[in-house]
């Protein structure tokens, strides 16, 4: 096949590309993509099927981000109950996340996380169960003092949004003996945090991680929670029966988003297949992916995939099921259009090419 560059491809020369904005756009898309995940497998598998997913998700990130994300932040030689709720309040706020800190002892370290959820955005958090909310504290903060080394460190929860609540709170506490599993995530609903004092909790220094370095780290944090659902589905659940739910969804959360994120990219919606294709190029740009236009605007291709390339155990269905979010932005972008996705795994990565066709 030959590639025909953009410039050769009777395309207007693009705007001058602004990376932050894209950021943002590709932030609120994989945020809602993740979102989308969690209610489809809610509404389409049922809540133990939703919170086995959730659990695995977190024990995940848990075991490949957090050890790393503590030296990182330079708090690893904090003690274990501190360490653990300034990840969360760090992290968090790298983020875009709304987290609060409160320090109560060397052993007993608060966070909270206040309302509205960042995770379960918007009308979201009225359809995910109890059950699914908890499954992420079981997967990731009762988990912690395992990751640490130290069978004392537990996590109490006093507080569920998914509940009723007016957030998602507890406290990381060390005991004085070794924990049972079933003990490392206990609930006190009667209990109170104390008040947020934003002097007395720690802070990013200014100089190493900036505001463009932060905007560019939400994008990140929004794309890690796809990178890690989208391998966790397909081998919980199988290829087939996981390529269909997330394709689903990939589909719902394109059409959904398509018009927000076209407008945070600056891309027109005139309905044509190169307005269409111009979408896409600047959506992988803002992925960190090499993509260009080509076949008079109607071709698009992408070579490395910034989302997948460092995972190890991706299926093939991962990829099918995500350019579903293509499928579903150009329903929305032009319903008459059809989208032709080829795509293969070489030694150099993996390479896309799609075929924008129709009146």
């Amino acid at each position: 096949m030959t590639h025909t560059k953009p410039s050769d491809a009777g395309m207007p020369n693009p705007e001058p590309y602004q990376p932050q904005a894209g950021w943002r756009a590709v932030a609120g898309l994989y945020h809602a993509f993740f979102t989308g995940i969690v209610l489809s497998t809610v509404t389409r598998k049922g809540t133990p099927a939703a919170a086995e997913l959730v659990y695995e998700i977190f024990c995940r990130q848990r075991r490949e981000r957090f050890l790393a994300g503590l030296r990182k932040l330079g708090i690893d030689g904090l003690p274990p109950a501190v360490a653990a709720a300034q990840y969360h309040y760090l992290s968090n706020h790298i983020g875009g996340v709304a987290v609060q800190y409160m320090h109560e002892s060397d052993r007993k370290a608060w966070i909270r996380y206040n309302a509205p959820r960042w995770i379960w955005s918007g009308t979201a958090l009225c359809g995910i169960p109890s059950e699914v909310s908890r499954a992420m504290l079981a997967g990731w903060h009762a988990q912690n003092g395992v990751t640490l080394g130290n069978p004392r460190l537990g996590f109490v929860c006093t507080k569920q949004a998914a509940d009723g609540q007016s957030g998602l709170e507890g406290y990381y506490y060390e005991y004085d003996h070794d924990l049972e599993p079933h003990e490392r995530l206990r609930f006190a609903r009667n209990e109170e945090a104390p008040d947020f004092d934003a002097a007395a909790a720690p802070t990013l220094p200014t100089d190493t991680w900036p505001q463009a370095r932060l905007d560019k780290a939400k994008r990140n944090y929004a794309m890690e929670y796809v990178r890690t659902a989208l391998p966790v589905a397909a081998n919980l659940w199988g290829p087939h029966e996981a390529e269909r739910l997330l394709r689903l969804t990939a589909r719902l959360i394109g059409m959904q988003f398509y018009h927000e994120t076209a407008a945070q990219l600056g891309t027109p919606v005139d309905k044509s297949a190169d307005s269409f294709a111009r979408f896409m190029e600047t959506l992988a740009r803002a992925q960190d992916d090499a993509c260009e236009i080509g076949g008079f605007g109607s071709q698009v291709y992408q070579r490395g995939w910034t989302l997948m390339d460092s995972v190890s155990d991706a299926h093939p269905c991962v990829a099918d099921a995500w350019c579903g979010l293509f499928e579903g932005a150009l329903a929305a972008h032009n319903h008459r259009l059809t989208l032709r996705t080829s795509w293969h795994k070489g030694k150099q990565g993996y390479a896309f090419e799609w075929a924008i066709e129709g009146d």
